[in-house]
């Protein structure tokens, strides 16, 4: 059974600093891309940022790039979501992604986090 547990959230202030990690089991952690989305009341969700399997870095929503920082670690089957200077903007629920490598591959979300910044 494929399981996606993302911890880490809470709630901070405005300029505040949040690492989110994401535990990942039951499925070949080295064979997917890892995503973190998030999800705002009343908002769709929209995509943070995006790791490969190798660690090179997809790319980083607009509104969070030099604040957010992706990364991974294989042998830990861990994803993480380095979140600095944080905005009020950007309170969510954020979510963990797994997406396989192979096409037509399986996709896998976490249950998410809650992550609220006060101004």
């Amino acid at each position: 059974q494929v399981q996606l547990v993302e911890s880490g959230g809470g709630w901070v202030q405005s300029g505040g600093t949040l690492r989110l990690s994401c535990a990942a089991s039951g499925l070949t952690f080295s064979n997917y891309d890892m995503r973190w989305y998030r999800q705002a009341p009343g908002k769709e969700r929209e995509l943070v940022a995006g790791i490969t399997i190798s660690g090179i870095i997809e790319g980083y929503a607009d509104s969070v790039k030099g604040r957010f920082t992706i990364s991974r670690d294989n042998a830990k089957k861990m994803a993480y979501l380095e979140m600095t200077n944080l905005l009020s903007e950007d309170t969510a629920v954020y979510y963990c992604n797994a997406v396989s490598i192979y096409i037509g591959g399986d996709r896998h979300w976490g249950q998410g986090t809650q992550v609220s910044v006060s101004s």
